[in-house]
């Protein structure tokens, strides 16, 4: 076990091999959860690197996609079923792609709610909106009394790859276009984007882009979790301590590089905002509607949501942040049977931004 009876700094600026399992300010029951699947220990080094030849990379990533959609299966088996009714829309994307689109709404709903677009995690080059975790939240989202509209875009990898920036984010802008152009039929009031992960990074660059394109007007609001948005994994960034404070929690530097290097393959577009909104500066952000920015405590990805922020902030965005202490990446929408309050309360933070707007 590693020392850490009294660190100087937290988690591994204080104690360099500090694992997940031993940080005092995990949740017990997130450690729990983890142990069968040895996710509180250090993340291993990945066999690929951003210089690996690509088709590496592609292998790699198409087993570590495997992985985790057992690992999903497993932490959401046996829920018990909730009163949403669901349907699917297939629609044709800009570049002439069927898009398909996952509408959840509340059983029986009388009257207009707010909806909710949501693009799921995985780094925006492995998962897919039909994974059950996702589908998931969408029904608690749907039972909380939202619809919400979940977007199968493409990935740079995986089984829905490979296809690289912008392919995903112009899938995102279409399906963005076929809610608006459908407001009527859909039902609802008040339009938010939002994403965990990858999709937080989606939920952010299709707003930016919306405002570029003159359509963000259709947008109402953007409710951002743990957002993947640096792209400062192989090279670093000391204004991100949370890099290396919780370096291996879950998720590591060295497995997020290889993740960015095929989502974004090329050096001319690795700080565009649109691929990696952390680079988009104040002017960038003025206009955009009102944001929430949702953090965990103990990820590698921290600082970067909470950067963003403070940026918004500074460009006269309405914004507010949020920490979800005690939890790794996306811990508070990964363990809805052993963490039931926690998982909860960020169903019902989506839902009261969705209905103050």
């Amino acid at each position: 076990m590693a020392d850490h009876a009294a660190p100087n700094l937290p988690g591994r600026l204080g104690t360099a091999d500090l694992e997940l399992k031993d940080d005092p300010r995990a949740d017990p029951r997130m450690l729990a959860a983890m142990a069968p699947f040895e996710l509180g220990a250090f993340t291993p080094e990945a066999p690929v690197s951003s210089a690996s030849p690509v088709d590496d990379i592609h292998e790699f990533l198409g087993a570590t996609e495997e992985g985790y959609g057992a690992l999903f299966a497993a932490l959401f088996d046996g829920l018990p079923d909730l009163d949403v009714e669901r349907r699917t829309e297939v629609i044709r994307g800009v570049d002439g792609n069927d898009i398909s689109l996952y509408i959840h709404a509340p059983a029986g709903a009388d009257g207009p709610l707010p909806c909710v677009m949501h693009t799921h995690g995985g780094g925006m080059v492995i998962a897919a909106a039909s994974d059950p975790n996702y589908t998931r939240w969408r029904d608690e989202l749907a039972a909380s009394g939202l619809i919400v509209v979940g977007v199968e875009f493409r990935n740079g990898s995986g089984k829905l790859g490979n296809h690289p920036f912008p392919a995903g984010l112009n899938d995102c802008a279409s399906a963005l276009a076929w809610i608006t152009a459908n407001k009527a039929a859909l039902g609802y009031t008040s339009l938010v984007l939002s994403g965990e992960s990858g999709g937080g990074n989606l939920a952010l660059a299709t707003a930016l882009k919306a405002l570029q394109d003159g359509t963000i007007g259709g947008v109402d609001g953007v409710y951002a979790q743990c957002p993947y948005i640096s792209n400062a994994y192989d090279s670093g960034d000391p204004d991100l301590v949370s890099l290396v404070e919780n370096d291996g929690y879950f998720l590591s530097s060295q497995l997020m590089g290889p993740l960015a290097h095929v989502y974004d393959p090329s050096s001319e577009t690795s700080t565009n905002p649109l691929a990696w909104p952390y680079h988009a500066t104040v002017d960038d952000l003025r206009g955009l509607p009102p944001h929430v920015i949702s953090v965990n405590e103990l990820d590698p990805l921290r600082d970067e949501g909470l950067a963003y922020l403070r940026r918004l902030l500074a460009a006269g965005v309405v914004a507010t942040g949020r920490t979800v202490n005690a939890t790794c990446h996306a811990g508070d929408v990964l363990f809805p049977k052993d963490m039931p309050d926690v998982y909860a309360s960020s169903v019902a933070s989506v839902k009261a931004f969705a209905d103050s707007l």
